[in-house]
């Protein structure tokens, strides 16, 4: 994976990049399209060092990645310039599981588990999730990873 260059001094650590990605709710991913960009909010979970998006099967954003996988994505907060924080990943998206999922119990595919268990939570307080047979997982392995906290520019020497 590629280092952040610039910005070292309000890059996240590692755990604090996995701690933020843990608890926001919306990420919104580009992909390219014949015509260009195109850019969409989505739900997300975080696990082992991956974004996972359950996405619909019938998107633009499906289509755009069927043609190329390449995806940069943003996850970020705060409203005042001294509180903006947040984590930019460049990657490679890939199809994981049965398109679309229907919830039948799928031995090919045990790396859904984690990523299900957390997405029923997160967005359905639900231990287990509920599939509608028209969405699928894509999995984004990240090639870069930017991040930035502007809160810690509070806690540097003045100078």
């Amino acid at each position: 994976m590629r280092e952040q260059r610039r910005g070292r001094v309000i890059a996240m650590s590692a755990g604090e990049v996995d701690a933020f990605l843990s608890k926001e709710r919306t990420c919104r991913l580009a992909t390219l399209g014949p015509e260009g960009p195109h850019v969409s909010p989505v739900w997300f979970t975080w696990t082992g060092g991956a974004l996972w998006i359950y996405s619909l099967t019938r998107s633009q954003r499906w289509a755009d990645l069927q043609r190329d996988p390449r995806v940069a994505a943003v996850i970020d907060g705060g409203e005042h310039y001294a509180e903006l924080h947040g984590v930019e990943i460049e990657g490679v998206a890939a199809v994981v599981g049965p398109v679309p999922r229907t919830g039948d119990a799928d031995p090919q595919t045990p790396e859904l588990a984690e990523p299900e268990r957390l997405m029923a939570g997160k967005y359905f307080g639900a231990a287990d999730m509920t599939h509608d047979g028209r969405h699928a997982w894509l999995r984004i392995t990240p090639a870069k990873i930017t991040s930035w906290d502007f809160r810690k520019l509070a806690t540097l020497p003045a100078g």
